[in-house]
């Protein structure tokens, strides 16, 4: 998921995979969950340093319903998915609604906005349905997964309500329907697919014995092509996708086993031991390693080699470094420069990690200000952003040592991970989508 310098870094024969590898203009977007090269780092970007409500906001428009969704942008759109509740204001529409009951109908909403304005440029209602079963009572939401592009279609994934490809003008290319999922504790679901070529990776883990997989579908035409069974419960981390020896690898986190599979057969590659349960946090890679990590109920964090890997991992050298505290729970780890950034939890606690040997460069540093953290963090032009759930993001200076330069406050709450292309970062709340630019 990540590469530091140009269009693919390579490293040998190893790259990590843009989201439309033969397409150039991939990396000037962010056309997946966390960004071009899926580290949360954006290395075109430039967005402020400083933004209030009042200050350096270019537009703010109202998103109807309730998701934690990140934006994702290609070329001059913007594209955003929601579940909308039948029969409530627009005020409660964007509350939890995981413990109403009875369960109201939703509208499952994929929109595309001008960029640039703010302004709608298509709706699309994918899917009404009343749900099968709740989300999180606190922190729920019927529209967690992320659309993916690669400029030529728009994957929205709405897990058991279904998978659907639109081109980039709303029309409907095909839908999916692989069933209902049953989450443990009825928690929700979230896990955002990956596409590269014309696969499309769905991790299908949820608490039915049995019954987990994954598969790929054809981007074009919504086709299954392979399936392989998994022997996992929950897990809500997007599939990592990489190549290594002319062999493309989509790699998946999991509490009982970490694996990595061939893109175009379904085969075990490799395999280690998995991290903790409810895998939430989306690897990552930079300079021929990945990085695996969560933090519900225990923490680890591998560090895999994988010119090493091969087969059974599990005592062999492929993995170069662990960690066993102050992983994350919820925020996907940031990939910049080199640095490794991993929250503790869902806390305002950073850590800063030599991706290549493991070595800190500063442990459970506390981000004065932040509170719960749900975001990602992000970064761009030299600074790292992190988000709380009260809407505060503090800026740092990407670099072993520690140094904030800068906090920022919006009046929503922030669940989601933000998008950053070119001068603008693009922040989705609660209630409102933000786009932040110098100038305003």
């Amino acid at each position: 998921m990540k590469l530091l310098a140009a269009a693919c870094l390579v490293t040998g024969t190893l790259t990590a995979t843009l989201i439309a590898a033969a397409n150039p203009e991939a990396e000037k977007y962010w056309a997946q969950w966390r960004g071009p090269h899926a580290t949360g780092a954006a290395v075109n970007g430039n967005p402020p340093l400083e933004w209030s409500e009042t200050k350096n906001v270019r537009w703010k428009v109202e998103i109807p319903g309730r998701g934690s969704s990140s934006p994702i942008v290609w070329g001059d759109k913007l594209f955003i998915l929601s579940a909308v509740p039948a029969g409530v204001d627009a005020t409660a529409s964007h509350t939890p609604r995981g413990a109403v009951t009875p369960r109201a109908p939703h509208r499952f909403v994929v929109m595309a906005i001008d960029r640039r304005t703010g302004k709608t440029i298509w709706e699309r209602t994918a899917n009404e349905a009343v749900p099968h079963e709740s989300s999180h009572p606190d922190n729920g939401t019927w529209a967690s997964a992320s659309a993916t592009t690669d400029g030529e279609h728009v994957i929205a994934s709405f897990d058991s309500f279904g998978y659907y490809a639109y081109d980039m003008n709303g029309t409907l290319v095909w839908q999916k329907d692989l069933g209902d999922k049953r989450m443990r504790n009825e928690f929700g679901e979230g896990s955002t697919p990956a596409l590269h070529g014309n696969h499309l990776v769905v991790v299908w883990d949820h608490f039915v014995p049995g019954a987990s997989f994954i598969t790929a579908l054809d981007k074009r035409t919504g086709q299954e092509l392979w399936r392989a069974k998994r022997d996992e419960i929950d897990t809500w981390a997007t599939p990592l996708i990489v190549e290594h020896d002319g062999r493309v690898q989509v790699i998946v986190n999991g509490m009982n086993k970490l694996r990595s599979y061939d893109l175009e057969t379904g085969s075990v590659v490799w395999e280690a031991p998995g991290t903790t349960m409810n895998p939430i946090p989306s690897p990552v890679f930079a300079d021929g390693m990945v990085f695996a990590t969560s933090g519900f109920r225990g923490n680890n964090l591998k560090a895999i080699r994988l010119a090493d890997a091969r087969g059974d991992i599990s005592a062999s050298g492929a993995i170069a470094w662990q960690l066993d505290r102050d992983t994350p729970y919820v925020p996907s780890p940031l990939l910049y420069d080199g640095i490794l950034y991993l929250l503790k939890t869902n806390s305002g606690i950073l850590s800063a990690f030599d991706a290549k040997s493991g070595k800190p460069h500063y442990q459970a540093q506390r981000l004065e200000g932040l509170n719960e953290v749900f975001s990602s963090p992000v970064g761009a032009a030299g600074r790292v952003y992190i988000t709380d759930r009260t809407g505060t993001t503090l800026v740092l200076k990407n670099s072993p040592a520690f140094e904030v330069i800068g906090k920022n406050t919006l009046d929503d709450g922030i669940d989601a991970s933000p998008a950053i292309v070119g001068d603008t970062i693009y922040i989705r709340g609660y209630k409102s989508l933000y786009a932040i630019g110098s100038g305003t």
